[in-house]
């Protein structure tokens, strides 16, 4: 255990007490799953490189900021254009397909340091940015896709795709490119392209991690904290906690995971008799596995 343990527990109270802040810092949330990372990736991870890891991605962020040339009275459009010449052309930021299959294109460190990362992360960049320059900016999150908005979402706005290198949209242009992603094309409901906040953009972040490691048992402890810091979200899907029941028994800890599963089924039980009693089943499965 020692300094990397406690390192990993004081990041998770930190965690937990900043999503439940009125205003969350989006980028603080990010960065404090990279810690997570490091803190299970790495034994003898110190508080002074966690510290160091944050501190150093926040004054990134700032640099970046500090590069966009001041301008009174910016059009959302002109401002997604200051972005997109400042991140996407001189800076290098984008996506590509390789960045799928890398852990870190989902930590917001590493995406700083590469210049590359997953559509989320380097929206994250975006928004951190233009917010710290005084643009209008939010995140919109397309089925499938994530991108920027700038501007009134209900009124003048433009998006802007931070994986092609900024390149514009209108909305008509991005149901093209969720149409692309998900297969159909369908209109885009005004909710679709309303902000989301900063537990929304967290929990999607966490939910792609715990896609990659689902396809890599091999790091069964990342879907873990992925799934553990998830849970400390105030909203998150209650099936999260079977699935952390579940991923126990996997990982050998039969008798953790099947009190777990006895949990949630005693949840779940008004509401949906027939699950609880399958989920119980599951558990006696893995006390048995104990003998």
């Amino acid at each position: 255990m020692g300094e990397d343990a406690n390192v990993a527990e004081e990041n998770r109270s930190r965690f937990a007490e900043e999503v439940r802040q009125r205003r969350p810092d989006l980028a603080l949330l990010c960065l404090l799953i990279s810690v997570e990372a490091v803190a299970h990736g790495r034994a003898g991870a110190t508080r002074r490189e966690a510290e160091a890891l944050v501190d150093g991605a926040q004054a990134e962020l700032d640099r970046l900021a500090g590069q966009l040339p001041y301008r009174r009275g910016r059009t959302p459009r002109e401002w997604a254009e200051a972005l997109r010449a400042l991140l996407g052309g001189q800076s290098g930021f984008r996506g590509a397909v390789e960045d799928y299959r890398r852990l870190d294109s989902s930590l917001l460190d590493a995406v700083l340091e590469r210049r590359r990362g997953l559509p989320i992360l380097l929206s994250v960049v975006w928004i951190e940015v233009a917010r710290r320059a005084g643009a209008p900016v939010y995140a919109v999150a397309l089925p499938g896709h994530f991108t920027v908005g700038f501007g009134e979402p209900g009124g003048e706005h433009v998006l802007a795709d931070p994986f092609d290198g900024g390149r514009l949209l209108t909305d008509e242009e991005a149901e093209v490119l969720v149409a692309g992603v998900t297969g159909r094309r369908t209109p885009l409901s005004p909710a679709v392209l309303q902000p989301a906040g900063p537990d929304e953009v967290v929990l999607r972040i966490l939910n792609n991690i715990r896609a990659w490691a689902a396809e890599r048992p091999e790091h069964s402890a990342v879907r873990l904290w992925a799934i553990d810091l998830s849970l400390l979200l105030p909203h998150h899907p209650a099936q999260l906690r079977y699935e952390r029941a579940r991923l126990l028994v996997e990982r050998g800890e039969f008798a953790r995971g099947a009190a777990e599963m006895e949990e949630y089924a005693s949840v779940v039980a008004t509401m949906e008799p027939n699950a609880a009693e399958a989920v119980r089943r599951a558990a006696r499965a893995a006390r048995a596995r104990l003998n």
